[in-house]
């Protein structure tokens, strides 16, 4: 993991690394197990007068990213679903949308809670027919707040963060990943339960 990080950050002085953020953030809305913020303050500290473009670019290829995924569920449908997860896991999943609906989408989009877990609810988003447009909609806004507020932070109080981030971005980039795996532990009894309840 700490391999693909530094192989992820070491793109950002690269002269294509705006198409490696917005392929990474598509990427990780489906299956790349590294998020894309890694990459955005990398270049956000290089280049802080770009830093909302390329959040605009960071939010672009991940909605782009949970939209495809989208696609692919209401293209292949159920037996996609139950080709790649099990039963139980999918029952979660419909009675989620069914009590909470684009919610869940929204909260996943926003919080530490990796965004790749609900590639699971994309697909189903999709296979269940779940209106495109609140789907979108609640994609588009949790992401670009996600991003812009790591932009907004690194553009306004540049120095400060810049030399806090460099000086510990080691334990920053460490801090992230122990929360996205604290989002896999918190979800993980939600869906035993809820799959249970179904």
């Amino acid at each position: 993991m700490s391999g693909l990080i530094e192989w992820v950050a070491g793109w950002a002085q690269s002269p294509s690394a705006n198409i490696a953020l917005f392929i990474l953030a598509f990427a990780e809305s489906s299956f790349f197990p590294i998020p894309p913020d890694i990459l955005l303050i990398a270049m956000a500290l290089i280049r802080p007068e770009e830093a909302f473009i390329l959040a605009l670019i960071c939010s672009a290829g991940s909605v782009l990213g949970g939209i495809f995924g989208y696609f692919l569920g209401w293209v292949g449908g159920k037996p996609l679903l139950y080709r790649i997860f099990s039963e139980e896991k999918i029952l979660m999943v419909k009675n989620a949308y069914e009590k909470y609906e684009v919610w869940a989408i929204a909260v996943a989009g926003f919080t530490p809670i990796p965004y790749k877990v609900f590639t699971l609810f994309t697909l189903s988003a999709g296979a269940f027919e779940i209106p495109f447009k609140p789907f979108a909609a609640a994609s588009a806004v949790s992401r670009s707040a996600r991003f812009f507020l790591v932009a907004m932070a690194i553009y306004f109080w540049g120095e400060p963060v810049r030399v806090l981030l460099e000086k510990y971005f080691n334990w920053f980039t460490l801090a992230f990943m122990v929360l996205l795996v604290g989002g896999f532990l918190v979800i993980r009894p939600l869906v035993r339960r809820h799959g249970h309840k179904a």
